[in-house]
Protein backbone atom coordinates (compact mmCIF):
# COMPACT_ATOMS: atom_id res chain seq x y z
CA UNK A 1 0.00 0.00 0.00
CA UNK A 2 2.68 2.56 0.95
CA UNK A 3 4.88 1.38 -1.92
CA UNK A 4 2.02 2.01 -4.36
CA UNK A 5 1.54 5.51 -2.94
CA UNK A 6 5.25 6.31 -3.25
CA UNK A 7 5.34 5.05 -6.84
CA UNK A 8 2.22 7.03 -7.79
CA UNK A 9 3.70 10.19 -6.28
CA UNK A 10 7.08 9.67 -7.94
CA UNK A 11 5.30 9.34 -11.28
CA UNK A 12 4.24 12.99 -10.80
CA UNK A 13 7.79 14.24 -10.13
CA UNK A 14 9.05 17.17 -12.19
CA UNK A 15 12.80 17.43 -12.83
CA UNK A 16 14.79 20.45 -13.89
CA UNK A 17 18.46 21.26 -14.35
CA UNK A 18 19.27 24.64 -12.82
CA UNK A 19 22.11 25.85 -15.02
CA UNK A 20 22.87 28.90 -12.88
CA UNK A 21 23.44 26.67 -9.82
CA UNK A 22 24.73 23.60 -11.64
CA UNK A 23 22.33 21.27 -9.79
CA UNK A 24 19.29 19.18 -10.56
CA UNK A 25 16.03 20.10 -8.84
CA UNK A 26 12.98 17.87 -8.44
CA UNK A 27 9.58 18.31 -6.86
CA UNK A 28 6.19 16.67 -6.65
CA UNK A 29 3.84 19.62 -7.25
CA UNK A 30 0.80 17.93 -5.67
CA UNK A 31 2.68 17.50 -2.38
CA UNK A 32 3.76 20.84 -0.89
CA UNK A 33 7.25 20.74 0.56
CA UNK A 34 8.36 17.58 -1.24
CA UNK A 35 11.44 18.64 -3.21
CA UNK A 36 15.13 17.86 -3.54
CA UNK A 37 18.31 18.99 -5.24
CA UNK A 38 21.50 17.15 -6.09
CA UNK A 39 24.48 17.18 -8.46
CA UNK A 40 23.08 14.57 -10.86
CA UNK A 41 19.78 13.06 -12.01
CA UNK A 42 20.19 9.76 -10.18
CA UNK A 43 20.96 11.41 -6.85
CA UNK A 44 18.12 13.92 -7.13
CA UNK A 45 15.65 11.08 -7.68
CA UNK A 46 16.93 9.28 -4.57
CA UNK A 47 16.83 12.48 -2.53
CA UNK A 48 13.28 13.18 -3.71
CA UNK A 49 12.18 9.68 -2.70
CA UNK A 50 13.70 10.20 0.78
CA UNK A 51 11.95 13.57 1.11
CA UNK A 52 8.67 11.93 0.08
CA UNK A 53 9.07 9.09 2.59
CA UNK A 54 9.77 11.59 5.39
CA UNK A 55 6.79 13.71 4.33
CA UNK A 56 4.51 10.66 4.42
CA UNK A 57 5.82 9.51 7.82
CA UNK A 58 5.35 12.94 9.36
CA UNK A 59 1.89 13.35 7.84
CA UNK A 60 0.75 9.99 9.20
CA UNK A 61 2.31 10.65 12.61
CA UNK A 62 0.51 14.00 12.86
CA UNK A 63 -2.70 12.43 11.53
CA UNK A 64 -2.79 14.79 8.55
CA UNK A 65 -4.89 13.71 5.58
CA UNK A 66 -2.67 12.79 2.65
CA UNK A 67 -3.95 13.52 -0.85
CA UNK A 68 -5.05 10.67 -3.07
CA UNK A 69 -2.73 10.34 -6.06
CA UNK A 70 -3.91 8.46 -9.14
CA UNK A 71 -6.53 6.68 -7.05
CA UNK A 72 -4.01 5.60 -4.40
CA UNK A 73 -4.50 6.91 -0.88
CA UNK A 74 -3.06 6.29 2.57
CA UNK A 75 -4.87 6.37 5.86
CA UNK A 76 -3.67 5.47 9.29
CA UNK A 77 -5.77 4.30 12.17
CA UNK A 78 -3.98 4.16 15.48
CA UNK A 79 -4.55 1.30 17.88
CA UNK A 80 -6.19 2.52 21.06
Amino acid sequence: MITDYIQAAMNHAKYEYLTEDGVYYAEIPELPGVWASAENEEDVQGELREALEGWIALGLRLNHPLPVIDGVGLTFESAR
